[in-house]
């Protein structure tokens, strides 16, 4: 599986300068090779046509051999990338203003965008704490960088494929790629259910409960924020109001991690599986007060189910995601499906036996008896051809 770290560079001035030069100038080299592209091929540009138009100009222009070939196959996934979300419709339909805007002209490549760079114009001194790459000024030798230690542990057993550098907040990063091998998936003893929530943003059959109270109060504080940014409306109010987007999605990715770090943890302590509701679409299908569209859009499920899927390959414990339909109105016990068995939204109490408890703990025990059924059909042998 692919694994991606992040290390800081801590560059001399000099370095610096090296640096922001590099990106400036492959990024505008990217832009003309993008106005190339939409002039000769509109959207459907390929990579050896481009490279025929394109690359001896961008050699004569300061970019060595590799940058040259970076810079074309980002323009081709550039344009492949706006193709697809035209095809999918994320740009609204034909006649959308969105959609008609960005199939009129060209990509454009902000200044301060990654670049690409692969083993010919990076190298990794590990042992150093050093990086040696390729610039405009010539080659950035002992570039230092911090990572943690199982970082390292990690680049050293298993870097693997290209790296991204990026110019963020003023910080310079290095996104290498990792390609780490997956353990087998065990047979699981038993399954973990998990049912997913705004208010309780996890919890398991076991009636381990992870709220969100706390997540909740935090985005309503930054809410309150960035109204006040908003009305002042210059250029600085803007520019907070992007660092501030990105720090409220630092901290809640950052909770999503330790949630699904400690889910992941339990499962395979105790030898079991871990299945999760299947909420692909619930936006669509979901109706709220619109006082609440802002949380539902804001609620980070999907999220928070990708990390517990990519944690649990890593560990080798079972995933399964299954059906979600009135695992909340559910008895576990006799069946009996009925919205009346929920008289709250933090109760539930079967109308026909009379079990009772927290709801969100029924559900998570209905997603749990609903993967040992699932998982059964799932790893059914084929039947012998007659």
């Amino acid at each position: 599986m692919k694994l991606v770290i992040q290390v800081r560079l801590l560059p001399t001035p000099e370095q610096a300068a090296a640096l922001t030069d590099t990106l400036h100038q492959v990024n505008i080299a990217a832009s003309q090779v993008a106005a190339v592209a939409f002039e000769e091929f509109g959207l459907s540009c390929r990579e050896l046509p481009l490279r025929t138009l394109c690359y001896g100009d961008l050699k004569a222009g300061g970019l060595g051999a590799q940058a040259a070939q970076h810079v074309i196959k980002r323009v081709v996934d550039a344009y492949t990338t706006l193709r697809g979300n035209i095809r999918n419709g994320h740009l609204g339909g034909p006649a959308s203003r969105r959609r008609r805007k960005a199939e009129s002209k060209p990509v454009v490549f902000r200044l301060d965008a990654a670049h690409t760079f692969d083993d010919r114009c990076l190298s990794w001194q590990l042992d150093a704490g050093t990086v040696s790459l390729w610039t405009v000024a010539g080659r950035c030798k002992n570039l230092r960088f911090a990572c943690s230690p199982d970082q390292a542990k990690m680049l050293a057993a298993h870097r693997k494929g290209e790296s991204d550098l990026l110019h963020r907040d003023g910080k310079w990063l290095l996104i290498a790629t990792c390609d780490v091998s997956e353990p087998q998936v065990c047979e699981p003893a038993d399954w973990v259910g998990v049912d997913r929530g705004i208010v309780n943003l996890a919890t398991t059959s076991d009636g381990d409960n992870h709220q969100g109270r706390r997540l909740s109060r935090y985005r309503r504080w930054q809410a309150r924020k960035r109204v006040e940014l908003q009305a002042t409306r210059t250029r600085s109010a803007a520019r907070l109001l992007r660092k501030q987007a990105r720090r409220e999605a630092r901290h809640a990715r950052h909770i999503n991690h330790k949630i699904a770090k400690q889910v992941v943890a339990v499962a395979a302590r105790t030898g079991r599986g871990i299945a999760l509701e299947e909420l692909s679409g619930i936006r669509a299908r979901a109706t709220v007060p619109r006082d609440q569209r802002a949380r539902l859009s804001s609620w980070p499920f999907h999220q928070l189910g990708a990390f517990i899927a990519y944690k649990a390959r890593r560990h080798g414990v079972p995933y399964i995601e299954v059906d979600p339909a009135y695992t909340s109105q559910r008895c576990p016990r006799c069946g009996h499906t009925a919205r009346n068995n929920r008289p709250s939204r933090d109760h539930f109490e079967c109308r026909r036996c009379g079990l009772a408890g927290p709801a969100d703990v029924v559900a998570g025990v209905n997603v749990r008896d609903r993967a040992r059924s699932a998982w059964v059909f799932v790893n059914m042998p084929q039947p012998a051809p007659t």
